[in-house]
This record gives structure tokens, sequence and C-alpha cells, in this order.
């Protein structure tokens, strides 16, 4: 069966104050649809996954605001990170645990937090990696075309073509990983065709990524085995309150994308953005003739340009003389701050 993980304990602390420790912005509605950001990571795989076969990886902390928000998830696919320890022993635990349930399961790995514009172009994306998957031990991730050079993501480069498609998603041997590039090395990369955004999303096989990851972090894969006898108990959280700490605190990328020799990369174009940043975020959202982006119906914007406003419904605002700034309100806190200063946000509150 194919099955969702969504990966789901980050604080968003570059969203506050929207985003809160309490509330972080997976759990929000930040683009003013209606729906948290959760909820429309797990609506885009609908047609492909089923409820039964999501999990949740998240915080402790955070339990409810995932059972409120995912209604119908199965209460033992919510599993609980005592402490933050960076994706690959995020991706170790829920995969052993996919293992005891399926031994044969396909799993896509998504952020919680990411925006998808294009989602039927995105379905199209998943149900070929699923497929180019299923016919070896391979490890997929999706790398999105990049539309300008960014110093905010990672890049992959891009080797051999191993499989072509008519309808543009063709799959490369992935060759590297490249950290964030300054801006001319970012240049550099546009130019050449052969780079993509690292967007963290990934396919494989159960079997697959258990396998890799025995064979490149024995130590992590030693704790889950531990763990495994507990699954499904009433004594799992317990055990995993005590070990989950002693994890190497390390990424999926480091600890077996660079390493694996099952790696392959489909780049792809469906309108997506990590949304990191409110920067991020003014990039997607429609800009008036003035470049402000607006979410909120009571905001009135005189002699202001690139701007990024969120204030929340019913929340009457008059904004004047502003020039790229960060302009949102959440909860009585207001932030007032320049576009280009967004990266001491999370600074500023802690």
């Amino acid at each position: 069966m194919n099955h969702l993980v969504i990966m789901a304990g980050g604080i968003g602390s570059r969203f506050w104050p929207m985003s809160t420790p309490e509330c972080p912005k997976q759990f929000l509605d930040i683009m003013g649809t209606g729906r948290t950001m959760i909820q429309q990571t797990f609506e885009r795989f609908d047609g492909i996954i089923d409820m039964e076969h999501v999990w949740v990886v998240t915080s402790k902390n955070f339990k409810t605001l995932v059972s409120e928000q995912l209604h119908g998830i199965n209460p033992q696919h919510i599993l609980l990170e005592p402490c933050m320890r960076n994706t690959a022993p995020c991706v170790a635990y829920v995969s052993w645990k996919i293992q005891a349930e399926d031994p044969e399961a396909n799993i896509f790995v998504a952020a919680s937090d990411h925006l998808v514009i294009n989602e039927t172009e995105f379905k199209a994306c998943v149900k070929k990696g699923i497929e180019f998957i299923g016919k070896g031990d391979r490890i997929l991730t999706l790398g999105m075309q990049p539309s300008r050079p960014e110093t905010g993501y990672g890049y992959i480069e891009q080797g051999e073509l191993v499989e072509d498609s008519k309808d543009d998603h063709g799959i490369f041997k992935l060759a590297a990983f490249r950290e964030k590039p300054d801006l001319a090395t970012a240049e550099k990369y546009l130019a050449t065709g052969k780079y993509t955004w690292n967007s963290g999303m990934f396919i494989w096989n159960v079997k697959t990524i258990v396998g890799e990851l025995r064979k490149y972090q024995p130590e992590i894969a030693a704790i889950m085995d531990r763990l495994a006898p507990a699954f499904f108990t009433a004594k799992e959280q317990e055990l995993v309150d005590e070990l989950y700490a002693t994890c190497p605190k390390i990424s999926i990328d480091y600890a077996v994308m660079e390493k694996t020799q099952l790696a392959y990369v489909m780049p792809a174009e469906f309108g997506w953005s990590d949304l990191g940043t409110w920067g991020s975020m003014h990039t997607l959202l429609p800009q008036d003739e003035h470049a402000n982006s607006i979410v909120g119906d009571q905001v009135k914007v005189i002699e202001s340009e690139g701007c990024m406003i969120r204030m929340p419904q019913g929340k009457q605002v008059v904004i004047q003389g502003l020039k790229d700034c960060i302009v949102s309100e959440h909860n009585g806190v207001l932030l007032i701050c320049k576009l280009s200063e967004e990266q001491r946000i999370k600074e500023w509150h802690n």
C-alpha cells in the first residue's frame, strides 16, 4: 500500500507573531485559505493515499492539534517525539513502525508546512514517483525547477538521465547535494540547467529506506530495533521517551541521501515553496499594483509599496507610507519590520 508520512515537529520561529511554540505555522491558516498548512498537505494526496495510511511525526506538545486538524487519523499513527533530533531519527522511527504494519509499504515523506500551488501536477509527479520506486531498490527525491538564483535553498545536481518521459517527468541519477550557495554560485547553477532546489520530499519503499539506514546509520537502527517490540503497545511512548534522545541529531540528507548509491531525482514544477519566511509568502501571494501582498478583509493600504501584510479577518487596519515591510498581527501581538531584516525575527521574540 501507499503510505504518507507528514513531518510536523517544527516550531516555525521565522513566522512569528502568527507562529508560536504553542501553535506553530503547520497548524495555522497562514495563506488565508480556510485550511491549515497540515490540512492542505494531507488533502493534496486525496485519491492517492487513504487516511488509514497517513502517519504524522510531531512533538508530544502537538498531539491534540494533529488529532483535531486531521479528523479520522489513527491515534497509533501519530508518533510523538519527546525532543527534536532532526529528520533522520524521525524517518527511522516512522519507517520501522510502518514496516511492522505493512512490510511492503511505499512511502511518501512530506513536510507539513510546504506550499503547493498546482496540485494536479503534484499528483502526477507523486504517481510517477511511486511507479518508479516500485521497479527496484530506489530512493527518489523531488527536485524543484529553480525560477531564480535562490540562496535560501539547498540544491541537487542531476547526473545521467535514467528514465525519459513524454510528460516531462524525466528521472536522473542524483549526482550530489549542494549546500545553500551564495548568489554567484546560485547563478552558475541555474546557467547549467542541471540543478534543482532540494524540496525535502522523498519516495521510497520501506524495505529500501530501512536497509539504507541499517547500512549507513547503524547507531540509529540499533535504537529502532530496541523500540520495535513495544510498537502498538501501551509501553511504546515510555520507551520512546527513554531512547529517542540517544539518537544522533542528523538530517536524512546527511545520514542517508549523501551516502546511498540508490538516490534519484525527478525535476518537478508545481508551484512549490517551503514557505520558510514572510518574504517567501510575499513572493507567492497575489500583489496589488504597488507590489503589496495582503491577507485580511479590512486592510487599507495608502502610499505604501512592496509590503507583506497579514491581518486577522475583521481587523480594521490602515497602513500609510511603508516600503518593503512586514506587518502582521496575531493574538494581540504586532510585528512591523523591514523585509530585509526578517532573518532576525526569531531572535526578537525569544
